[in-house]
């Protein structure tokens, strides 16, 4: 049927691109100690995007009896569309990138119940008090991008996923804890265990309550890898998102090439990293996969383009459209891996005599994201005092700017970890966040 709509498309319009996906999952969940459900998900459908009279026209459909219907569709919306600023690309060589795993497929829902069970109970021997939720699954889905232009490409990938998290209540004090882990590969067991400490040193971590100290930016904070997930990452990927720097509000529209943070913080959009959940060999347009640098020793490197950004900005396209079966592609990132450094995080606590750990937000995004600033309330999060952490903060709210805070790195941690999948962080301890407290 691909084939079929394509060539029709094509002797209609012109220009045609046709983008196919079908997955198939297998989550299951515990919720408050116990088995809630087993299910079994399956979706497909096929999206058509066609430039005529250089207006972009596109429709979708999951029904795959009615996907001729979308001809007429695409032409009826196209009049509508975006002005296109690009001609859909020819055929090239494409990286091979390890995304499918064989094994993936042969875990069964009992082996899943097991696991879930096992770290339920593994926290309960500890705190039998704790209220556990967790999400165990697999998945596999396959895409196929055909277009005008010669581009018939598909890719497999497959996907094992394990995420805990933690209730803990005690009068009017609600503790809520939670981490994850993804990969294209199944989870070794260390990686679990991994999920399982991680709950554990919050868990201790937060027996005591201490107040945090307020702070015009003066004071030492620590960012965990969750941490720069919850608080950092998306103001500063703002920045170099294509549509944010076509419209000029992106901070660093007359920045590239200059240095903005400190020489020590490089960031790149990774997707060919090996069982990486958003690893892949070409992007949602069939623009081969690369490397980008974001940040490299604290300069400005380029930003996310899809074939429309590009275009509109006289450059190539990274390779970095994403989309949704109903959306158009849009710049996205794919895995990002933020370069370690030679510190171990234990030494950045003992080093510090007062200071915060910040690890989940509550109310992420306020602010102006656009140019970089950050605004929420710190959800999970710990102070340290003379070098070492005596307790929970409650009533706290950090705020800053990521291009400052980034300025004012102090020490970066030495062993990165995975944030489900597609994010790769150390801990990073830096100045510059305005903390502020609830009085009394």
């Amino acid at each position: 049927m691909s084939e079929s709509l394509l060539t029709a498309a094509t002797s209609k319009f012109g220009q045609a691109e046709v983008y196919r996906v079908e997955s198939e999952s297998h989550p299951v969940s515990f919720e408050s100690n116990k088995l809630k459900e087993i299910m079994r998900r399956d979706t497909s459908g096929v999206a058509l995007r066609v430039i005529d009279d250089k207006r972009i026209g596109f429709t979708s459909t999951t029904n795959s009896e009615r996907e001729m219907e979308m001809l007429d569709r695409a032409g009826s919306l196209a009049p509508f569309g975006s002005e296109a600023f690009f001609n859909f690309p020819e055929p090239t060589e494409y990286p091979t990138v390890d995304i499918f795993d064989p094994a993936v497929l042969e875990i069964s829902q009992s082996s899943m119940v097991e696991t879930g069970q096992s770290l339920i109970e593994r926290l309960l021997d500890e705190w039998p008090d704790l209220l556990c939720d967790a999400r165990i699954g697999w998945g596999t889905g396959r895409g196929r991008i055909m277009n005008s232009a010669g581009i018939d490409e598909a890719y497999e990938q497959t996907s094992y996923y394990c995420s805990l998290g933690a209730q803990l209540i005690r009068g009017t004090d609600m503790l809520n804890i939670w981490t994850g882990s993804s990969s294209s590969h199944v989870l070794e067991e260390n990686e679990l265990d991994r999920l399982l400490q991680t709950v554990r040193r919050s868990l201790r971590w937060s027996e005591n309550i201490a107040k945090a100290t307020p702070s015009t930016g003066d004071i030492p904070v620590i960012f965990t890898p969750r941490g720069f997930a919850a608080t950092l990452l998306h103001p500063l990927l703002s920045g170099f998102n294509g549509k944010n720097v076509v419209n000029e509000s992106s901070p660093l529209c007359e920045r590239w090439g200059e240095k903005i943070v400190d020489e020590n913080i490089s960031v790149y959009d990774n997707p060919l990293i090996g069982g990486a959940s958003g690893s892949r060999p070409f992007d949602d347009e069939g623009v081969a996969s690369t490397k980008t640098a974001l940040i490299e020793n604290g300069i400005a490197g380029q930003p996310l383009l899809d074939l429309q950004t590009a275009g509109q900005l006289g450059k190539l396209s990274t390779g970095a459209a994403g989309r949704g079966l109903a959306t158009t592609p849009s710049p996205s990132s794919s895995v990002i891996d933020v370069a370690a450094g030679d510190t171990h995080f234990e030494d950045m606590i003992a080093g510090i005599k007062e200071g915060l750990i910040v690890e989940e937000l509550l109310g992420a995004g306020q602010g102006n994201e656009l140019g970089g600033d950050f605004r929420a309330n710190v959800s999970l999060g710990y102070r340290i005092a003379n070098g070492e952490i005596v307790g929970r903060v409650k009533d706290t709210m950090v705020s800053g700017n990521v291009y400052s805070v980034l300025s004012q790195v102090e020490y970066i941690g030495d062993s990165p970890e995975w944030i489900f999948g597609s994010l790769r962080s150390p801990a990073i301890q830096c100045r510059g966040v305005e903390v502020a407290t609830k009085s009394e």
